[in-house]
């Protein structure tokens, strides 16, 4: 973890492997270029940043986002009405499933996938409802060299295909949430199996359940065995940190060097979340 010192903000490590907490900022006032600066250095540091009490419009979310890139929307979760880049995560006492409710990098369907998600809870439960991060960089440096030669300019195919399918986890009918399911010929993309940050330099494993279907050059059941101790290897508890919701915390995650999981332990509770995706570019 980065010993580095910050001028406008104070920056808390929450874990030894990722996530510190950020004090000292108000983002619904215009940031100045120094602190954006610190920000962005230690979201490149931590790989998951949050921040407490904060209260923000939908335009001050998405003028946040945009200080780091253009935004995405979603191509099967139907965003907020007037602010399309805006997911609403919301899961009502009555439903059953949640929504992240299994390890996964975000958007890693799309040609170009999310550089970050930027999220913002609305309300939450009285209890139950932390997410999970885990480190990549962490999970690539600690397998074996035989393993990181095996997985040397590998690829492997990701698709929307399985997760928002019919029997999809993430299209399933939840009451507070508009989600189209992936019909026809959906679209899959080659990503290198080990990913070199594009800020940062840094190598780290870049295949995820719910959208990497197999190797290129691979069937998938000879994928699956490998792709099973890669998703079990990367998500081990010393590469993770947790972090427990309040209203108005918001969660910044690096999407190209991290996985996340939104734990689904409060059945009865309502929680409502709002997420703002940055646009990334094509894993090298």
């Amino acid at each position: 973890m980065s010993a580095r010192s910050y001028k406008t903000i104070e920056v808390k490590p929450i874990a030894g492997a990722l996530g510190a907490e950020i004090e000292g900022v108000d983002l619904s006032a215009a940031l100045s270029n120094e602190q954006f600066d610190d920000i962005h250095q230690a979201f490149l540091d931590h790989l998951v940043i949050f921040f407490r009490e904060q209260n923000l419009t939908p335009e001050k979310h998405k003028e946040f986002g945009r200080r780091f890139g253009t935004l995405n929307i979603h191509p099967y979760v139907k965003g907020m009405d007037g602010h399309p880049e805006i997911m609403r995560i919301v899961k009502e006492p009555e439903d059953k499933l949640n929504f992240g409710g299994g390890w996964h990098s975000d958007m890693s369907f799309l040609e170009e996938p999310a550089l970050g998600s930027i999220l913002y809870a609305k309300d939450v439960p009285p209890y139950g409802g932390d997410t999970l991060w885990a480190n990549q960089y962490l999970a690539y440096e600690t397998l074996s060299d035989g393993m990181k030669t095996t997985l040397a300019g590998l690829k492997a195919v990701h698709t929307a295909k399985a997760e928002y399918g019919r029997e999809g986890h993430s299209a399933h009918k939840r009451k507070g949430m508009e989600v189209n399911r992936a019909e026809g010929d959906v679209p899959g993309y080659e990503h290198p199996v080990v990913r070199t940050h594009p800020e940062t330099g840094r190598k780290g494993l870049y295949v995820n359940p719910a959208f990497t279907e197999r190797f290129v050059g691979w069937t998938r059941r000879e994928s699956q065995p490998l792709l099973q101790f890669l998703y079990e290897h990367c998500t081990q508890e010393p590469f993770t940190c947790r972090f427990r919701w309040t209203k108005g915390a918001l969660a910044f995650w690096d999407n190209r060097c991290t996985q996340h999981f939104a734990l689904n332990d409060y059945h009865g509770h309502r929680r409502e979340m709002e997420r703002v995706t940055v646009n990334g570019d094509r894993p090298v």
